[in-house]
């Protein structure tokens, strides 16, 4: 059975360049080294996946919905469902002094901001640099090697795994509770000074509600820890001499002799 439309999955992928062979990304360490594309502060794993939510770009994530668990499948997608056709209409002419302190660094294949969007310079010459606002692939037909690892099913699992998303590298170190519908997602305190935690948090609440619609609320607790506190143990009881605490047990009293048997006995 193919995967239906907001189905999450973990997935395996490394994409390449059809013509050159370059290397884009890849969720295997193997692959990334081969490729010559590996970071050392990344963490390579299979990648949590929105089944047809926009979580890929749309040409993958098309053909993914076509797959199955254990599927495992070379995908190659044309410029125009990969990152687009090039559009001339994207290149500018840019005075190198609007490039400020930069004018005189700058070098054909820099990454330059400018009014807020990011391009790539082209040519420099005459005073002025062209800028490729096109995305650096397109125009060019990307290569897929795509593996459905597993399917997600409890809502246990999803609720981990989509804090894990959003703090990546960190969401084990959030724990949550559910009961009744309601969820409860506890923050440690080495996540609170985490850049843009509210955002994360929203996000997080966003994604469990869409992907968990039976879930009616979520709270989330900052917690505390104080490492200096010592824990609470009992004193040792002291154990009384055997002669205290084990005492015989006093003697009953006899019986007194009924008068006639004394008598009897004294005659």
């Amino acid at each position: 059975m193919t995967l239906e439309k907001g189905t999450l999955i973990f997935a395996n992928y490394t994409a390449r360049v059809k013509d050159t062979g370059e290397g884009i990304e890849s969720t295997v360490e193997a692959e990334a080294k081969k490729l010559k594309i590996f970071e050392e502060s990344r963490k390579y794993e299979p990648r949590l996946v929105a089944v047809g939510e926009g979580w890929l770009i749309s040409g993958l994530d098309a053909e993914v919905a076509k797959l199955t668990v254990g599927d495992k499948k070379e995908i190659e997608l044309p410029p125009e469902k990969a990152f687009g056709n090039r559009d001339p209409t994207q290149l500018r002419m840019i005075p190198l002094r609007k490039f400020g302190d930069r004018e005189h660094e700058l070098s054909v294949g820099d990454s330059v901001d400018v009014d807020n969007r990011v391009g790539i310079v082209r040519f420099i010459g005459s005073g002025r640099a062209q800028v490729d606002f096109n995305h650096r692939l397109a125009g060019k037909s990307i290569v897929y090697d795509f593996e459905v690892i597993s399917k997600v099913e409890s809502d246990q699992d999803k609720v981990r795994a989509l804090i894990d998303r959003r703090l990546a590298g960190d969401g084990s170190k959030a724990s949550f509770e559910m009961a009744e519908g309601a969820l409860a997602v506890s923050i440690p305190e080495d996540l609170f000074l985490v850049e843009g935690l509210q955002i994360i948090k929203r996000g997080i609440a966003n994604d469990v509600f869409k992907f968990i619609p039976s879930l009616t609320g979520l709270t989330f607790t900052e917690r505390f820890s104080n490492e200096k506190a010592q824990p609470k143990t009992e004193a040792p009881k002291e154990e009384k001499p055997a002669a205290e605490t084990e005492k015989p047990a006093p003697e009953a009293p006899k019986p007194r002799k009924k008068k006639a048997e004394a008598q009897a006995q004294t005659s």
